[in-house]
């Protein structure tokens, strides 16, 4: 990982910026809000994307349900979500939507003399752990998952998102296919968090790293670039196929690259299932797909916009931004560890965009 938090901060800075007006430019502002899981590749492509044509893109990551509710109210330009709407919805709200970037959910913990890697979890056990039935680190049912690790006794700090996040839409999705009759919860972006964990919110997966970070004994869920980026311990994951993945030699746990190659490979074999062609609306989730090498927490970001466009100009702007990413941010996605969305897919989100999204005033394709 090339990519370093102190390039978080600057990058936020510069969309301050823009959005303060700092930078001399007679180029549109383009605004945009939700996923905190695209966050640190949208930052990246909003200042090469300003550095190279002007225009000035302010993204706020405020979690994929203020986005979807932000898109909605007109607030934003465009939205971003981890939870992609179904079309029935889509149709009523006049919104079209799209997946921009595919990466993965990991596993962060906070455990004395366990670091990256170490630890081997499966949605049973993580979901055990966040209903409340495992309280402890050193329960057998972590245990016999681990006979290479000494467990602590020590009890857990369960750490889930307090905002409407796309993130925890999924994650439950996760755990309530992966397991038959323990997650009880369901699957959204929010949900009614078990009364029997110790446990405490945090906004954004900024937020669930921090809280993570600060408290012994802790585990969360965030995007991989969040626990790269602070260095924290990552478990590995038994998948649907029943393998641990990503598939990596203990000696090379924290050998970035190695790391960062082999978490690619995981998030590709199962982005490999996503047939966007036949999904209406585009709606496609990742979670627990087989495959020998499939991460069980793949997911997809969707960014929402109007079909009819008050304002054509901003529109286009829009899509030319994501057409940049697309064409020229494969690098910046790959260097944070993110899927870039394949050329094809590219091709019929193209064709999507000039048959779906037009001027409010006379009908006319943004995109052509």
């Amino acid at each position: 990982m090339k990519f370093r938090i102190k390039s978080f901060t600057q990058l936020w800075a510069i969309s301050i910026a823009f959005a303060s007006g700092s930078f001399a430019s007679a180029n549109e502002l383009v605004t945009g809000a939700g996923s905190s899981f695209i966050a640190p590749v949208l930052y990246k492509w909003s200042a090469s994307y300003n550095a190279e044509n002007g225009t000035k893109i302010n993204y706020q990551s405020t979690g994929s349900g203020a986005g979807i509710k932000q898109i909605e109210g007109k607030i934003v330009d465009f939205g971003a979500s981890d939870m992609p709407l179904k079309l029935s919805d889509l149709d009523s709200k006049g919104l079209f939507q799209f997946p921009a970037i595919i990466g993965g959910i990991v596993i962060i913990t906070n455990i004395q003399g366990i670091s990256q890697g170490q630890l081997i979890l499966n949605a049973k056990t993580i979901a055990e752990i966040y209903s409340g039935q495992i309280k402890n680190w050193n329960d057998k049912r972590i245990a016999e998952l681990n006979p290479h690790v000494t467990l602590p006794n020590k009890n857990i700090i369960v750490v889930y998102r307090s905002d409407a996040s796309g993130t925890t839409y999924n994650f439950t999705y996760f755990l309530e296919k992966a397991t038959t009759g323990i997650w009880k919860a369901g699957t959204g972006t929010a949900v009614s968090w078990p009364s029997g964990i110790t446990g405490v919110g945090g906004k954004g997966n900024e937020g669930i790293t921090t809280m993570v970070k600060r408290a012994p004994g802790s585990i969360g869920y965030v995007e991989y670039a969040y626990a790269m980026q602070n260095k924290l311990a990552w478990a590995r994951l038994q998948n649907a196929d029943g393998n641990i993945v990503p598939q990596i030699d203990a000696k090379d746990f924290k050998d970035e690259k190695k790391v960062s190659e082999a978490f690619q490979q995981s998030f590709q074999a199962a982005a490999l299932h996503a047939d966007w062609e036949k999904a209406p609306g585009m709606f496609v989730l990742l979670a627990n797909q087989k495959g020998a090498q499939s991460w069980p927490i793949t997911a997809s970001t969707f960014i929402l916009i109007h079909k009819n466009q008050l304002n054509p100009k901003i529109g286009s702007e829009v899509l030319k931004f994501f057409h940049y990413a697309f064409t020229k941010g494969s690098g910046s996605a790959k260097s944070l560890d993110y899927i870039p969305i394949p050329e094809n897919t590219y091709k019929l989100i193209q064709k999507k965009w000039a048959s779906d999204i037009k001027s409010d005033k006379d009908k006319s394709p943004l995109w052509k």
